[in-house]
């Protein structure tokens, strides 16, 4: 696609839109308020263990029920390796995502795989982008 094109969105301003929002949500990975805010009301997320969550709501209440656990104590850092754009408002973002277990207690620690192969679809709301899918799957 010719981003030079006027009838075409500027995908590089809209790649660093969506960089930023990746970086948002990394920051945010420990508030349950900011990172369900990140993603759009509809979202459904496959999360590293294979359960799946359909609507923000959901997915706050499962934040909050993981953030309470030890699960507290993961941490996950990603990185952006490629951005497609499917139309002009939606993206497919593919991450790899790195996990940071600082669990005292290891006894599930040995059988969590350390990096995941991530994948969001990301829509454009207004001037901004929502995640509307978030997958991620164990790097073994």
């Amino acid at each position: 696609m010719d981003t030079k094109d006027p009838t075409h969105p500027d995908h590089d301003a809209d790649k660093q839109r969506i960089r930023a929002l990746v970086a948002r949500t990394q920051e945010a990975q420990l508030d349950p308020e900011v990172l369900p805010a990140l993603h759009a009301s509809d979202l459904v997320l496959i999360n590293f263990a294979g359960r799946r969550l359909f609507g923000r709501e959901t997915f706050a209440s499962a934040m909050a029920e993981a953030l309470s656990s030890p699960l507290k104590d993961v941490r996950t850092t990603l990185e952006v390796d490629d951005i497609r754009f499917a139309t002009p408002d939606v993206a497919i973002v593919s991450l790899t995502k790195t996990i940071h277990d600082e669990r005292s207690e290891t006894g599930d620690a040995s059988t969590l795989p350390l990096a995941g192969a991530m994948t969001y679809v990301m829509t454009r709301q207004g001037d901004d982008w929502r995640i509307s899918l978030a997958q991620t799957t164990p790097i073994r």
